[in-house]
């Protein structure tokens, strides 16, 4: 009866621990889905969101000829917020990356914010040319954001799927999430603060040429971080680090800067909108300081691996 016993057991299934992460798509910000796993409302959700998005792109550039300075310079800004929407919308689906689909839905609230102001201020001989651009912005940017929301309550199963079973690879893989999406609010929040410096009055040629060798810093900054934490190379960790001292001090005195020349324009715009910019890029910084750390003492424990092994080399 032993024999049988045995056989019996042998053709017993085992239990597949394996995280099912073959079929996953890697890229430089982890693995995603393919569209072809997404359910069909999903995708539907997601054809209209990209191309709701790209016409807001179209009609805030067609705008932006037609502003004074200071509305030029907030519009920029938002076109940049909504640049980088499309790219929130499509790693938070295709990665099932709650923190980008909050930071989504944060920035079309701003953008529907910002419509909301400007439809208030026109005349009445403007408002029904702008009527209908203004209900659509509404209509859709609700959309937007209620289905984000049902998609950020929706259970995530990408951290099992990469990091297997274990509790502790599946929380280095969130901190791994956290980390590269503070990396791209750092970027933008950069981005959208050195387009307010030279838009200020005070603004000196010295802070313009800082402003634009900043866009280029923050490019280098991400690009070495990302190849850090790929890598796994604590050095290039510590260059990361070491690239944020400056801008944490030019922050500083920009606060400073700004506090002191208060009041001197016409209006309180864009200086309030560097305070609000400067402390959010801190608080971003704080954030990224912190979820690094955790990736920095993650090294060696086996989720690049996990990560990456079913595609070959990292190195490919």
């Amino acid at each position: 009866m032993e024999p049988a016993d045995n056989s019996d057991t042998a053709a017993l299934p085992l239990p597949n621990l394996i995280p099912r992460h073959r079929e996953l798509i890697p890229t430089p910000c982890g693995p995603i889905k393919p569209c072809s796993e997404l359910s069909f409302p999903v995708k539907i959700y997601f054809c209209v969101t990209v191309l709701s998005l790209l016409s807001v792109i179209g009609l805030t550039i067609e705008t932006l000829t037609q502003q004074t300075e200071e509305d030029f310079t907030i519009s920029f800004i938002q076109l940049v917020g909504v640049v980088f929407c499309v790219y929130y919308v499509t790693r938070g689906i295709l990665q099932e990356n709650r923190q980008e689909l909050v930071v989504f839905v944060l920035s079309i609230l701003l953008v529907m914010f910002r419509s909301i102001v400007n439809f208030t201020v026109l005349s009445a001989e403007q408002k029904p040319k702008l009527l209908a651009r203004f209900i659509l912005i509404l209509l859709v940017g609700s959309f937007d954001v209620i289905c984000a929301i049902i998609l950020i309550q929706s259970e995530s199963m990408m951290a099992f799927r990469v990091g297997g079973a274990l509790e502790s690879l599946q929380s280095q893989y969130f901190m791994l999430n956290l980390c590269f999406s503070m990396l791209t609010f750092d970027l933008q929040a950069q981005l959208c603060l050195c387009v307010l410096l030279t838009s200020l009055p005070a603004i000196t040629l010295l802070h313009n040429i800082i402003s634009a060798t900043g866009v280029l810093w923050a490019c280098l900054k991400v690009t070495i971080s990302i190849i850090a934490i790929l890598k796994e190379l604590k050095p290039l960790v510590w260059i990361f680090l070491s690239q944020n001292v400056p801008e944490v001090v030019y922050l500083i005195y920009l606060l400073y800067m700004v506090i002191t020349e208060w009041g001197k324009g016409n209006s309180y715009t864009l200086e309030a909108a560097v305070i609000t910019g400067s402390c959010i890029s801190v608080a971003i910084k704080s954030v990224l300081f912190w979820a690094l750390i955790h990736v920095y003492r993650s090294f060696g424990q086996g989720l690049r691996e996990r990560m990456f092994s079913s595609y070959g080399r990292i190195d490919s």
